[in-house]
């Protein structure tokens, strides 16, 4: 008796997109601030390597008071608390404007009705502040905030949250982000999901996906990271 050969699996086609924040709809990066403060550029990296580095930051993200953190840098690096406490007071220096494209995009999901999310790592209170700076931050389905979560990308925790909190399906979500490892963390619980680079058309790639007409937009692709 001959085996059947299974069906062929249909391609997944989301239905929802989940956008990051930073750096896919935001413009934000500390150099902003601090080429103004430190005008040294050998300095001004060195202070962001060493005084305020990244993992500084990300644990802002992931819920850290402000108080404790500015206090703890100070301590280690006294010379500098100036420049320390400018990382809050000064914060939104950091995010001169929004990625128009992106921005643009997220509209015209909407307009096409299609249901537009969002996870980011992002202290809260400064995510509140930024809403009122840039209101389209206000006009997701809903969003999930890693600093009012006390998770971060790329935890599959992070991502599971939001499935049940909003009760979407993982297979239905297209995830956007500038991070692999976040790209990754989103695909290994089982959403579609692309890196994106600064100049990339998502537009194209939602149309390819069947998330927008596909007229009306270039052909420069948004290319997923490496498997």
């Amino acid at each position: 008796m001959m085996l059947q050969e299974r069906p062929a699996e249909a391609p997944r086609v989301p239905s929802v997109v989940v956008f990051d924040v930073g750096q896919v709809l935001l413009n934000w990066d500390p150099r902003h601030l601090y080429r103004r403060i430190i005008p040294d550029p050998d300095r001004m990296e060195w202070f962001l390597a060493h005084v305020c580095p990244d993992t500084w930051n990300r644990s802002l993200d992931g819920g850290r008071p402000w108080d404790e953190a500015l206090a703890e840098r100070i301590a280690l690096h006294g010379g500098w608390a100036d420049e320390i406490r400018a990382y809050r007071a000064r914060w939104q220096e950091m995010v001169p404007d929004a990625i128009g494209a992106n921005v643009a995009l997220l509209a015209r999901l909407k307009a096409a009705g299609v249901p537009v999310y969002a996870i980011t790592n992002f202290a809260g209170d400064l995510f509140r502040e930024t809403q009122d700076r840039f209101p389209f931050l206000k006009s997701f389905d809903g969003v999930v905030v890693s600093g009012d979560e006390g998770l971060l990308k790329p935890d599959p925790a992070i991502y599971r949250l939001f499935l049940a909190r909003f009760g979407l399906r993982a297979e239905a979500c297209l995830f956007i982000d500038d991070s692999p490892a976040n790209v990754a963390g989103a695909r290994d619980v089982g959403m579609t999901a692309i890196q994106y680079r600064s100049g990339d058309d998502l537009a194209a790639a939602c149309a390819r996906l069947g998330l927008l007409p596909v007229n009306a937009t270039s052909t420069i692709p948004a290319r997923p990271v490496d498997p």
